[in-house]
């Protein structure tokens, strides 16, 4: 089972390289940023910087690291 949020996570994730629909996907998805959100949130990041670091998704490097440092900061 996955954390409450974790398909939103996931969703929000790959359109970080569109600011204005990630800004939407979070409009309508509100557990993003809830205290249950950030489970998710927290989780997606770090499977997708596993990806990352095995040549996969290098497009969003950037932006997944920008998030990861938000996602501390919370």
């Amino acid at each position: 089972m996955a954390p409450e949020g974790f398909d939103a996570a996931t969703l929000y994730a790959y359109t970080l390289l569109q600011p204005d629909t990630a800004a939407r996907v979070r409009t309508a998805f509100p557990v993003l940023g809830s205290p249950a959100g950030l489970a998710a949130e927290a989780t997606v990041c770090a499977q997708l910087l596993q990806t990352v670091s095995r040549g996969d998704n290098l497009t969003l490097e950037g932006p997944l690291r920008n998030w990861s440092e938000e996602l501390r900061h919370r």
